[in-house]
């Protein structure tokens, strides 16, 4: 028998309104029967499923806390078992103590994700749909939300399921002319296997194709923030952010070490990095700085080259250009309310394809130029909240790449005419990776580790 488990599912961290304790398991409604004490005089066992009850929960004749009680019998639940949430006071205390009491009658604490596990193993929801609950949880900004909904509906479930089917369907066709060749010619259906196999890789290609946009979607745009020292990089960071985060003073080389911060830019997320003013130094620290300036900008989405525009460019513009010529850059000319030297002629001769804007980080002056210029280099014809499926997750990534690979040795193989015996061992290798995305013969330990990304009560 499979244990029944309780958890707290509403936030630990501080109080609120109401708390609610979740039980899941075939014991679940006796558990907390045995506390119930109802209004009514009811027992839980003889109520109808996804009905509401008052009363209180009792522990050794003493009131724990006046309570609603939600009782919802399988099959029709989260996780496909008899559940029982108990909604509570919202005090750190009670709820725990509600817990608790729950545990000594019979319950077992559930493991991080173990609710959502037991969805997945009950096959109410596949593995990438569970993948979709944390998403949901860990939701940075409303394109992601969108994003992760869209996954738990089952739409990358059933691209999956259709992929796969046509994949079956091919390697049906091949073993019953394997097994009767006198009545089934393979040539026969070379032309169909041949088109089904080219859709087939488009398809997946196609998929593979959203990963980055998928990435900034869910994880936000790495944003590396460089300059020269006092070019206003913190003053930049302080403005978007709404906040004094960075220490801002008239010294050069203020900042020493990475800063980091979240922004939320009208639905996009930007993790903003401020980095120190690269320069020449012998300051041990200071050039400790600089090279960690140098390594986040070799990773990023997107650098942001703040220029003070009020000096002419020297030797340390010239080394910064040069170290993100390859990179997606947008260009700030600083301090555009006081009297400027440096154009965008001047960065657009070292920089080409650079986009160039003109601020005031002190006075707030173009930053919605800005916020604009962020959002078309990234997001302009790129991605609209529509129904394309956006790969995000690098574990579906590296099994559709391994998927398109066996689907083009198909291909190679159908152009060559080679054993139909080969074409199946290509066509199930890829049958089996897109399996995976959906937790079709799902290791234990795989499984494990997604669901320990969740948190207790989930």
């Amino acid at each position: 028998m499979v244990d029944t488990i309780a958890a707290i599912s509403t936030s630990t961290m501080s109080s609120g309104g109401i708390s609610i304790i979740r039980v899941s398991g075939s014991e679940a409604i006796k558990i907390v029967d045995s506390l119930f004490v109802s209004k009514k005089g009811i027992k839980l066992a003889d109520v109808k499923s996804h009905t509401v009850h008052y009363g209180n929960i009792v522990y050794d004749e003493k009131i724990i806390d006046e309570v609603l009680v939600v009782v919802m019998k399988a099959p029709n639940t989260y996780t496909k078992e008899d559940i029982v949430e108990i909604d509570c006071h919202g005090g750190i205390l009670v709820t725990k103590k509600l817990l608790e009491v729950v545990l000594k009658s019979g319950a077992r604490l559930a493991e991080p994700g173990e609710f959502t596990k037991r969805a997945f193993l009950n096959g109410r929801i596949d593995l990438s749909q569970a993948e979709a609950v944390i998403d949901i949880i860990n939701a940075k900004n409303d394109l992601a939300l969108k994003s992760s909904v869209k996954q738990l509906n089952g739409k990358l479930s059933e691209k999956i399921k259709e992929l796969r089917d046509i994949i079956l369907n091919n390697v049906a066709f091949i073993e019953a002319a394997l097994d009767d060749p006198e009545h089934i010619d393979i040539n026969d259906n070379v032309d169909k296997m041949t088109n089904d196999v080219d859709n087939l890789v488009e398809t997946v290609d196609k998929l593979l194709k959203t990963y980055d946009n998928g990435r900034i979607i869910h994880d936000g745009i790495r944003t590396v923030i460089l300059g020269k020292t006092n070019a206003g990089k913190s003053s930049l960071l302080n403005v978007l952010a709404k906040e004094e985060r960075a220490i801002v003073t008239d010294i050069e080389g203020t900042t020493r070490d990475v800063l980091e911060e979240s922004i939320n830019l009208s639905g996009i997320t930007l993790n903003l990095v401020d980095t120190a003013g690269i320069r020449k130094t012998d300051d041990v620290v200071e050039n400790i700085g600089v090279q960690k300036a140098k390594k986040y900008a070799a990773d990023a989405d997107l650098i942001i080259y703040v220029v003070d525009s009020t000096r002419k460019l020297d030797e340390n513009d010239f080394e910064i250009m040069s170290l993100i010529k390859n990179k997606k850059v947008l260009v700030l000319l600083n301090k555009m309310d006081l009297d400027v030297v440096v154009s965008k002629e001047d960065i657009n001769s070292n920089l080409p394809e650079a986009k160039v804007v003109s601020i005031s980080a002190k006075q707030e002056l173009g930053i919605d130029k800005l916020e604009d210029e962020i959002k078309d280099m990234f997001f302009s014809g790129k991605i609209q909240v529509n129904d394309e499926i956006y790969i995000t997750s690098t574990r579906h990534k590296l099994l559709l790449a391994e998927a398109l690979q066996s689907l083009k040795l198909v291909k190679q193989g159908i152009d060559n005419c080679v054993s139909e015996d080969f074409l199946t061992i290509d066509f199930m290798t890829a049958y089996e990776k897109l399996g995976l995305i959906v937790g079709e013969e799902v290791e234990d330990d795989l499984a494990n580790r997604i669901f320990e990304r969740f948190c207790m009560g989930k």
